[in-house]
């Protein structure tokens, strides 16, 4: 069973995600919040495997609450909601911690399909945001592309193949068809990637990635 904390300042579309979450009969929505700090204090007091996190919200936004849930003993993996325009903040979360990151126009079987990745340790990225946000921080040479660049040299080989597949948003199963390799095999890779990067978690390493120029997208 995955325990679900949604939160969002819309009490409307709070109700339409624990309507569609309750659908699955793998998932619980153990809480709710209306904004960042609620958030913190209810999975403080729940144990919630992932949060559903708003960006735009009051008291605290979906950014400072990400990066609060990520620090607490027992963190929660954590979805940011967000929309086209929101571009910045939604890259700002990602650094903050979060596991990827949700359109909320998203079809609903994809958002049940988000929560079991995540939970499962993988990262979800919606394609057409991604590439969005991706083009834009790259069109701008950010100085980090230098840095990134440097931290995958050090990877080996194999390594970097994973990595380039992982940036790409590929699922281990899908890496390992890809690679010829054993899922468990392509699990040590992305734990050993992950500490030779200092990234923490598989969003930070695929970006990582592709501001260094790998997975196709430098």
């Amino acid at each position: 069973m995955i325990n679900i904390l949604v939160v969002d300042d819309d009490a409307l579309v709070r109700l339409g995600l624990v309507d569609l979450l309750s659908t699955d009969p793998e998932l619980t929505v153990v809480a709710e919040a209306a904004d960042g700090l609620a958030a913190v204090e209810q999975a403080s007091g729940h144990r919630v495997d992932v949060a559903l996190v708003d960006v735009r919200m009051p008291r605290m936004d979906g950014i400072a609450a990400t990066r609060r849930l990520r620090a607490l003993p027992d963190p929660p993996r954590v979805i940011t909601l967000t929309t086209f325009d929101l571009d910045e903040y939604v890259y700002d979360a990602l650094a903050a911690g979060a596991d990827g990151f949700l359109l909320k126009d998203t079809e609903p079987r994809e958002i049940i399909r988000a929560v079991h990745v995540v939970a499962d340790g993988q990262g979800m990225l919606h394609p057409a945001a991604a590439r969005r946000l991706i083009d834009r921080f790259h069109s701008a040479a950010r100085p980090e592309a230098r840095e990134a660049r440097t931290r995958v040299e050090g990877l080996t080989p194999r390594e970097t193949d994973v990595l380039a597949r992982l940036a790409l948003g590929d699922s281990n199963a899908q890496i390992a068809a890809a690679l010829g390799m054993r899922e468990s095999t392509v699990k040590a890779h992305v734990s050993r990637i992950l500490g030779a990067l200092g990234a923490g978690n598989r969003v930070q390493a695929a970006l990582l990635a592709r501001d260094a120029g790998l997975g196709g997208l430098g």
